[in-house]
């Protein structure tokens, strides 16, 4: 049995698909098992990964495990799944955790998430994606007010990969032992600044899409308005200070799954539905 955290968002919803469609037993872990959308013959349990007494059920039977970083008691966490019989232990970091930055919001909770788990005695896999390409839905909003997107940091180029590509390379960890012990950097096959983002949404969805890049001054202050400060100053760090760099390309989904990576024109076509709006 296979458990997967998250399993309704970006990688979870493609990892139980992947998961199930190859014949696994999987079991996913959501807040609401009645409302939960899932493919037939998943099990839904819940639980909170911030109250790991509450995970009893959902770690019954369970051999491997798709963990989510940033959460309160980690260490309880994993004491509890191997003592329920987990074996291995894929978990979701990022670019930063190299870093080991322990002064920087997001560097030190992927960090401290890895350092937890390599201390569990479990075998593990890490998964250190760059940004997802599914950021672009941020730009939903805007989309529906008119054809104008403005994007922060514009001058940074980023790497960003499919969620969908994530989840085929941690349902490979978790099927096989192959990649116990292994950190994977996950990357798209191609950098983009977010004009060319744009410009791909643009055909895509046959609407005559701008780019309007915000300053610096902009962009923090649309940061600080929507989360808290130590995060502005982590994502100031990473893309104004220069301290993460996501440009750079890795070849790690062709190496696990056999193909290349999916670009963003195959991830923006896939998901136009999403970006429907009263303004086309």
């Amino acid at each position: 049995m296979i458990l997967v955290t998250g399993a309704t968002g970006n990688i979870g919803t493609e990892l139980v698909a992947v998961l199930s469609n190859s014949g696994n037993s999987v079991r996913a872990l959501v807040r609401d098992p009645a409302r939960a959308q899932l493919p037939a013959g998943v099990e839904a349990v819940t639980g909170d990964l911030n109250r790991p007494e509450s995970l009893t059920e959902a770690l019954d039977a369970v051999t491997g495990m798709f963990l989510l970083p940033g959460y309160a008691d980690t260490p309880d966490l994993l004491a509890r799944a191997k003592k329920a019989g987990v074996q291995h232990i894929v978990l979701l970091s990022g670019g930063s955790a190299a870093q080991a930055d322990m002064n920087n919001a997001v560097s030190a909770y992927m960090t401290q998430a890895e350092r937890d788990v390599r201390e569990s005695g479990l075998a593990w896999t890490f998964l250190r994606p760059r940004s997802f390409m599914s950021n672009a839905l941020r730009w939903l909003p805007q989309l529906a007010q008119g054809d104008v997107i403005r994007a922060q940091f514009p001058d940074v180029p980023v790497a960003a990969i499919d969620p969908a590509d994530i989840a085929a390379v941690a349902a490979v960890a978790l099927t096989g032992g192959e990649l116990a012990g292994r950190i994977l950097e996950l990357t798209g096959a191609r950098a983009l600044v977010p004009a060319e983002q744009v410009a791909v949404l643009a055909q895509v969805l046959d609407r005559p899409l701008v780019c309007a890049g915000l300053t610096n001054e902009q962009t923090r202050a649309e940061l600080e308005a929507t989360m808290p400060q130590k995060y502005v100053d982590a994502f100031w760090s990473f893309f104004v200070d220069g301290t993460l760099d996501e440009s750079q390309i890795h070849p790690t989904v062709r190496a696990v799954t056999g193909r290349e990576p999916r670009t963003f024109e195959q991830w923006a076509r896939t998901h136009a539905d999403a970006f429907t709006s009263p303004a086309q």
